[in-house]
């Protein structure tokens, strides 16, 4: 988000150009040549997103670079109050306090960022987002399952396969990959849980249902850009240094 105290912004990437104005935001891609301009004195937030997250949460994310979100109305507002919380309060916020909002601001920009995108699939009927909700929330009671999958899911809930494929063609991952997000996500609160303070990693990752641990240390570098130890050692740091308890 680009906050300019004077004159608003410009911001090139990949080829195409966009000018933001204040409390504006765009998507750019770090991993291709782009350029940022500032004519004048300006402030902003960078909030830096693991590609392969934002890839599997969204669709079409290349063609939502260089694209203006307002933060006043619509797709970019809520976000962006949330982030300014975020970056105000990240000193004074526990561990688990910021890794929830801060997977609230994910969660609510992916909301956002779908509403401008070019390809919107169907609406799901109230049926399927019934059913899509049951399977959710078997995913959910099932993730120290090794075993859990499509095929569990649908023995489970007496659906086809195809049918709980089909449910998920409105969202931006396919069944099994929702299964391995929420696993990754369940063991990164895990690990800033005090309560979990004394588990291993490799075991933290065998009760969300990793059954090896080298898999588990990769996947979880491979989404949230640092491994098992690294995460929980820097909220270990951050109750430190804020004195309190996580």
């Amino acid at each position: 988000m680009t906050r300019p105290r004077r004159t608003p912004a410009s911001k090139v990437s990949t080829g195409a150009s966009v000018t933001n104005s204040r409390g504006d935001f765009a998507l750019y891609d770090s991993t291709r040549p782009y350029e940022l301009y500032f004519p004048d004195d300006f402030e902003q937030i960078v909030l830096k997103l693991p590609g392969m997250q934002l890839r599997h949460a969204l669709r079409e994310t290349q063609r939502l670079t260089a694209t203006t979100v307002s933060g006043r109305e619509g797709a970019g507002h809520l976000p962006i109050n949330m982030i300014k919380t975020l970056w105000e309060d990240s000193k004074s916020l526990q561990p688990t306090s910021a890794l929830a909002i801060a997977n609230g601001v994910v969660s609510v920009l992916v909301a956002g960022l779908q509403t401008i995108s070019p390809f919107d699939p169907p609406p799901l009927s109230r049926l399927a987002n019934y059913h899509l909700a049951r399977i959710k929330a078997l995913i959910d009671t099932d993730l120290g399952d090794p075993q859990l999958s499509v095929n569990s899911i649908a023995a489970k809930l007496t659906l086809s396969t195809t049918h709980i494929h089909r449910l998920f063609q409105n969202e931006s991952v396919r069944p099994s990959q929702y299964i391995w997000l929420r696993r990754l996500e369940a063991c990164s609160r895990d690990l800033l849980d005090a309560s979990f303070a004394a588990k291993p990693i490799g075991e933290i990752g065998y009760l969300r249902g990793f059954s090896d641990a080298a898999h588990f240390s990769r996947a979880f570098r491979e989404h949230f850009g640092c491994s098992p130890r690294d995460w929980r050692q820097r909220g270990a740091q951050s109750v430190i240094a804020g004195g309190g308890e996580p």
